[in-house]
This record gives C-alpha cells, structure tokens and sequence, in this order.
C-alpha cells in the first residue's frame, strides 16, 4: 500500500477553505485514477508533543507507489494538485511513501 499524506497548515479563512475543501477539493482527488482508499481528519489535528500548526490531514491510499505516480499523472492527478493553491493559503506538506506490515 502506498500513500500520499497532505498536511494542510492553518489558512487564512479557515471557513472558506472548510467549504472549498468538501465542495470541490475532494470530489477532484476522489476522480484520481487508482485511489484506493481517502480519509481526511476530522476536528483539531494536534501531535504528542503540542500543538502543530496543522489544520488538516488528508490521506489517500493506492496500491503501490507505482499506482499512486501514475494516477498524479493523469489529467485528474494534474487537477487535483494544480487545485491546490485555490485554497490551501496557509500552505500545505505533501508526503509520499510506500508502506508494509510492521
């Protein structure tokens, strides 16, 4: 399984970007071919160390790394990511990473 995780800071109207997110966002990222799975958090995202200048945490699921490059690639993966800048103002980390049974 592989996964993309979008740590999305703080924005500058967190009721616009609410709004933006479920209206829009989503059902773009949920066109991208090959996902699998896509979860995003829900209330206050802190850490065990204190309070983290998150706002949300969204993670998508492919089969591999290979499902996951190749869906960003198509014409609904360019979407989803060039959608981005309309509404994460206060910016936003994306982490790819494949992943195993522990």
């Amino acid at each position: 399984m592989a996964r993309l995780v979008a740590f999305y800071k703080t924005p500058k109207d967190k009721a616009a970007f609410d709004a933006y997110y479920t209206a829009t966002h989503a059902p773009l990222a949920r066109k991208i071919p090959g996902l699998r799975g896509y979860t995003v958090s829900d209330g206050p995202v802190t850490a065990v160390a204190g309070a983290q200048d998150v706002y949300k945490v969204a993670v998508l699921e492919f089969d591999s790394l290979a499902a996951l490059q190749a869906g960003l690639a198509t014409p609904d993966g360019q979407a989803a990511a060039g959608d981005i800048p309309n509404f994460a103002t206060g910016g936003v980390d994306l982490v790819v990473f494949d992943s195993k049974p522990a």
